[in-house]
């Protein structure tokens, strides 16, 4: 009867949530601090490729070649490689709201140097500072996202999370050209200046912050990791204007990078204040995430450094059309990261997610090896859409899965691992996938261009063009580049191909996936916990 009688005061002594049902760092105003939080993971996102669209500009105004405007894109895929590692370790020191304040602000400045750059050398020195800044900015917002969260939110906040992560990259090129035709190439990078002043403040507002943990700092290993990381990907970057291993560069650059990488495991293994944790390296989910996370990058960046190109010289398509071509590879991946979300909290087993994508993966691959050069725009949108829903089923899944085991302390360093993992995975996609494609279009060349005689073409007989003067010339130039036309197409099913082989062998890891266990009541949150059984 008492409680009746004082509504209030039987409310006000209702127990409080248990503490598995409580977030990591509980927060008054969790839909805008996630706001805030996905403005900067977008941007900092698109950034890794909506420039890619401008260079041809870039390389008229600050007075670069066709070969060292490149190392715009470089310098930042470089810097931010060798930063990532850097997070766990500045967050622990100097605490995890100050880096983030300090990666958005410096992200925001140096994006506005970009913009303001006068020459090919400041450019490359601006996009350096860039790339440092946004390194520490993923593997924070991930960590963000599930701080904030308790442990039945923290699937849907990873599908948040992750649409960024993956539609950034396909939005990036659409914007990126729609802003460099209607303005200039300039916006590329002062459209991030008003986004990042908006996120600063909502961050400065309502971020909270880890403990700061007092760690020794292992510059024997950072330097090691460093040299290695950077060898490795200024190879890949060059190795294609240099023939490879055909060049003492390259051999050097691959000899260098391969023994930093030894020395970094041997000292991970034995050190006595490693860089990371060595438990880090036992726990199986995370190990099996990171070598997804290379699948991932792979299929997602080499995919879509190989279809604007290829929609635009062998279809043409114009830029913004191309970029609405492949929106729907976006939009499958939303779709299927709230389905994945929801499927998670009802305890669906994510290893069935997981498999499933990479299946639906393969079998849009497997589609794309069949594409003619007389398709129609649907093709290139069902196709596109179909992947989309595999990506998204595979990415959510993974990454709960592989911080379901790792404490909270760890998770910043683990989510450096997982966005270092998908970045070298992307870099190594790409620069594979593009040398296969210049090879394989000189062979296919040379392969077509055999049969090219007067009994295959009754029309043109190209021992006598040379007689007919310029007429014979313009003919045999009309079948030299339906030649090359068809090679090309040939070169770039093959790549499609070889993704697809490697998304198969990559199934089998599934089953190294160690499905977690549910919160007990009266446990804290030591885990993250995500609702699996």
């Amino acid at each position: 009867m008492a409680s009746t009688a004082n509504p209030e005061r039987a409310i006000s002594a209702a127990p409080p949530p248990p503490a598995f049902a409580q977030a990591a760092l509980p927060v008054t105003n969790r839909g805008l601090l996630t706001l805030g939080v996905m403005a900067a993971t977008i941007m900092q996102i698109l950034d890794s490729t909506i420039a890619n669209v401008a260079l041809p500009h870039m390389q008229s105004a600050l007075g670069g070649t066709s070969e060292t405007i490149t190392w715009v894109l470089t310098s930042y895929i470089v810097a931010s490689a060798i930063a990532i590692p850097l997070t766990g370790w500045l967050s622990d020191r100097i605490g995890s709201r100050n880096l983030f304040l300090s990666a958005v602000a410096g992200f925001v400045l140096a994006s506005m140097l970009c913009g303001l750059a006068v020459n090919l050398t400041s450019m490359v020195v601006f996009r350096i500072l860039q790339g440092i800044f946004a390194a520490f900015m993923n593997p924070l917002s991930q960590t963000v996202m599930l701080d904030i969260n308790p442990p039945d939110r923290q699937a849907r906040a990873m599908s948040i999370w992750g649409m960024g992560i993956m539609v950034g990259p396909i939005m990036g090129p659409l914007l990126g050209g729609w802003l460099t035709e209607n303005y200039d190439w300039r916006w590329v990078f002062y459209v991030n200046v008003p986004i990042g002043v908006g996120c600063f403040a909502i961050l400065w507002a309502l971020l909270p912050s880890r403990p700061i943990r007092k760690r020794t700092f292992d510059l024997f290993g950072f330097t090691m990791l460093a040299i290695a990381l950077a060898s490795f990907q200024i190879m890949l970057d060059r190795g294609q204007t240099k023939d490879w291993f055909d060049s003492w560069e390259i051999r050097l650059e691959a000899m260098l990078a391969a023994s930093s990488a030894w020395m970094f495991v041997v000292h991970m293994l034995t050190g006595k204040n490693p860089m990371f944790d060595r438990a880090l390296l036992t726990n199986r989910n995370l190990m099996t995430g990171l070598g997804f996370m290379l699948v991932v990058g792979i299929l997602m960046f080499a995919t879509m450094a190989l279809l604007p190109p290829m929609l635009q010289r062998l279809f043409g398509y114009p830029v913004l059309d191309t970029g609405l071509l492949l929106m729907p590879r976006g939009i499958g991946i939303v779709m299927s990261m709230a389905v994945a979300g929801q499927a998670i909290q009802r305890n669906v087993d994510p290893r069935w997610l997981v498999g499933t994508g990479l299946v639906i993966a393969v079998a849009s691959l497997w589609q794309m090896t069949t594409w003619t050069l007389l398709m129609g725009e649907a093709d290139f949108v069902w196709t596109g859409f179909v992947q989309g829903i595999g990506l998204g089923l595979v990415f959510i899944p993974l990454n709960l899965s592989a911080f379901s085991t790792l404490a909270p302390q760890q998770r910043t360093e683990g989510a450096s691992l997982m966005n270092l993992f998908r970045n070298i995975g992307a870099s190594v996609g790409i620069s594979v996938v593009t040398a296969l494609l210049g090879y394989n279009i000189q062979s296919e060349h040379m392969s077509i261009g055999g049969h090219v005689t007067a009994y295959s073409i009754s029309s043109v007989d190209p021992s006598i063009s040379g007689a007919l003067g310029s007429t014979g010339e313009g003919l045999m130039a009309m079948v030299d580049a339906e030649v090359n036309r068809q090679a090309a197409m040939i070169a770039y099913l093959d790549d499609f191909k070889l993704m697809m082989i490697l998304t198969i062998i990559a199934l089998p890891l599934v089953v190294l996936l160690k499905r977690a266990t549910k919160p007990q009541p009266g446990a804290k949150d030591e885990m993250p916990h995500v609702g699996f059984d």
